[in-house]
């Protein structure tokens, strides 16, 4: 007897609420809605998060995925989409899904699936609300923290024909109803809370009579983030999404809403002479109400005390004793005012990610370790920007450089992750993949909610053909710092390029605020000549050619780091069906 073939897969089972009365009330209109529902928005979201159709009954749907992550994106998108393509209808012939999804093996049996995980996927889905996604708790364990969603915990669910009770959860995607905010803030769709405690520290306003100062009070607003960001029981948003805000009057229940978090904390800086004055405040984003507040008036010695003082706060007012606790106070106890302002005008001129700037960021933090030589985080900083240098000149001087100080900072117990992750670049570049992976999970492990930290384990992942794990980075940033255009979105492109899936990597090149990259044109070229797009494909090699005069694809395939020969020729594809060659 021929042994059965098994596999691990995600089942999403779905199926039209209220098929008989439509059917009813117009047969023929029924049918052509439910098909041009499958050939527009259901077949392209199966095929573009790689499932696979495994069954049809009328109005009912089986789909298989790898993934329990594509599958839950399926099926949140796909309600979505079907959502909104109806909008215009009546009510009463609008087509509305319920979904269940669950994990677990399967029986194969030519082109179709059975066993219980199939079975409890149908049983989830007659739990769902219409229009809504139910999951299981094997599918919960493995999606969560990897989605932009929360999750309603609807307990211990007793099923018809299953033995035992299983534990669902709904998939939180709704709207929530707050007040109109008075500015209006350009971003993706509102974002759901995550489990977490979850924070937005937006940039202290420079109360300053010297508008230079802006650096200082950046820079106080960007050590909380990086504090904060240490424990375990926050969840606090990215740099560059929260200061997205910086010089703008906005509602903070806005803000709230936008960046998907609960509390926000705003605050003001006013240095004259030898003090300075710190006032910061934590406000509930969706109430206005001010959870605690307080002003710091100290002489600048006192900096670094203050600010401690002010991180420590803001974490018992979120968290507790315990959250409190958790933040690993690694940062080194400089004295000396003049390093810290110079590490802080370093770090302000690395965010304009510009050569001229990093170059300058480089000075003055070669200047902070002048004056505080065992500063971890000036080495780690001064890592990352040599390696960035090196991406801007092609310099293999600058791997070297960047290469002595990410050690270095490593040396010296930088906590962070970033050296780490600047490592596992440097030994990527070499296409030593193996050795950057060792460093690239130190790094994560250190880092797990770094966005810098992330960006660089996200493109040694591309780099390294790990795509699958490229993209769920990519989508974990996206959720760290979703008002964040240029490191997200520049990731996000190369990846869903690689995966095949050319108009999403189009939609995230258009997010990138790509202004000097030379293979970032080179890539969106490409990208466009795989979707046909061939005069725009020229003009993007145009933009190429201004930053790189007398690039070639031959310059193109040595300048590439990937693993894989595959992945090289994926680009170079695209870039020969645009008419680009040599």
């Amino acid at each position: 007897m021929a042994r059965s073939e098994r596999k691990l897969v995600a089942v999403l089972a779905a199926d039209v609420v209220g098929y008989s009365r439509l059917m009813g009330a117009d047969e023929a209109g029924t049918l052509l809605h439910l098909k041009t529902l499958r050939a527009e928005v259901i077949d392209p979201k199966i095929a573009q998060f790689k499932g696979r159709l495994v069954g049809t009954a009328g109005d009912s749907l089986l789909i298989e995925f790898q993934s329990a992550v594509d599958a839950l994106q399926c099926a949140v998108e796909t309600q979505n989409r079907i959502t909104a393509s109806d909008t215009n209808l009546p009510e009463g012939r609008r087509m509305t899904f319920r979904m269940g999804l669950n994990s677990g093996e399967v029986i194969v049996d030519g082109t179709t699936i059975y066993g219980d995980c199939v079975n409890v996927a149908a049983r989830l889905e007659k739990v769902s609300k219409p229009g809504g996604v139910v999951i299981g708790r094997s599918v919960y364990d493995q999606v969560k923290g990897k989605v932009p969603y929360t999750f309603v915990d609807l307990g211990e669910q007793a099923m018809k024909n299953i033995a035992g009770p299983v534990h669902a959860y709904r998939v939180q995607t709704e709207e929530r109803d707050y007040p109109e905010p008075s500015t209006s803030i350009t971003s993706n769709d509102d974002l759901p809370l995550p489990f977490k405690p979850s924070v937005a520290v937006l940039p202290f306003t420079n109360m300053s009579a010297d508008p230079e100062q802006d650096y200082f009070s950046d820079g106080i607003a960007e050590d909380l983030i990086t504090e904060l960001s240490r424990s375990q029981s926050l969840f606090v948003i990215a740099r560059n999404s929260s200061f997205v805000f910086k010089g703008q009057s906005v509602n903070t229940t806005e803000v709230g809403r936008k960046l998907g978090v609960r509390y926000v904390v705003e605050g003001s800086v006013r240095k004259a002479g030898a003090r300075v004055r710190i006032t910061a405040q934590l406000i509930e984003a969706a109430t206005g109400n001010h959870v605690w507040a307080e002003r710091y008036d100290r002489n600048l010695e006192d900096l670094f005390a203050v600010q401690d003082e002010v991180t420590e706060r803001i974490a018992w007012a979120l968290v507790g004793k315990v959250g409190a606790a958790e933040i690993v106070r690694t940062r080194q106890t400089q004295t000396s005012l003049s390093a810290y302002d110079s590490f802080l005008r370093g770090l302000d001129s690395i965010h304009r990610f510009t050569e001229k700037d990093t170059v300058s960021g480089v000075e003055f933090l070669k200047r902070t370790l002048g004056l505080e030589p065992d500063s971890s985080r000036a080495h780690a900083w001064l890592a990352d920007a040599y390696a960035t240098l090196s991406v801007f000149r092609a310099d293999e001087d600058m791997k070297v450089l960047a290469m002595q100080s990410a050690l270095r900072a490593i040396e010296l117990g930088d906590a962070s992750g970033l050296a780490e992750a600047v490592v596992a670049a440097l030994h990527g570049w070499k296409k030593d993949f193996d050795v950057a992976e060792t460093h690239w999970q130190r790094a994560l492990k250190l880092g797990s909610t770094n966005p810098i930290v992330l960006v660089w384990v996200g493109y040694i992942c591309l780099w390294g053909g790990q795509l699958a794990m490229a993209r769920e980075i990519g989508e974990r940033l996206r959720r760290l710092s979703p008002l964040e255009h240029r490191d997200v979105h520049e990731l996000l492109a190369f990846v869903y390029y690689l995966l095949g899936e050319y108009e999403s990597s189009l939609d995230s090149f258009r997010r990138w605020d790509n202004n000097n990259y030379d293979r970032g044109f080179a890539n969106l070229a490409a990208c466009l000549g795989q979707l046909g797009r061939t005069q725009e494909a020229i003009a993007a090699w145009g933009r190429c050619l201004e930053h790189k005069p007398g690039f070639t694809l031959g310059d193109y395939k040595r300048g590439s780091p990937y693993r894989r020969q595959e992945d090289v020729e994926h680009w170079l594809e695209g870039l020969r069906k645009a008419g680009i060659s040599d």
